[in-house]
């Protein structure tokens, strides 16, 4: 099983910056992917950015140029650099892993964080 932890969420006016982290723990064999959903009230959770095991990216149009995404492998950790904030970003924040972990050895399975909420005030 693995657990997923995000921080760093919080309040920002418009135009500021935020930095989120997520840590990984328990008995992971191998991490396939790492990255960032977010859901506002009243609305379906949507991909903000994901990296691959190969270092493959990809993000949501609403956030190029404005987010990077970023990982440290060794850690199990992965990070949401969230850049010229719009109060359009306002959401809960989920971190996201998929991976083989004990004991399902042969499977990958897709884990979720409880959320960080972001607020972006105009």
């Amino acid at each position: 099983q693995v657990q997923l932890v995000e921080s760093g969420g919080g309040l920002v006016q418009a135009g500021g910056s935020l930095r989120l982290s997520c840590a990984a723990s328990g008995a992971i064999f191998s991490m396939k992917a790492m990255g960032w959903y977010h859901q506002a009230p009243g609305k379906q959770r949507e991909l903000v950015a994901v990296i691959t095991s190969d270092g493959t990216i990809n993000y949501a149009d609403s956030v190029k140029g404005r987010f990077t995404i970023s990982r440290d492998s060794a850690k199990n950790m992965v990070y949401l650099q969230m850049n010229s904030l719009i109060p359009e970003d306002t959401a809960v924040y989920h971190c996201y892993a998929r991976a083989v972990s004990r004991p399902y050895y042969s499977a990958e399975i897709n884990y979720w964080g409880q959320g960080t909420q972001v607020t972006v005030s105009s």
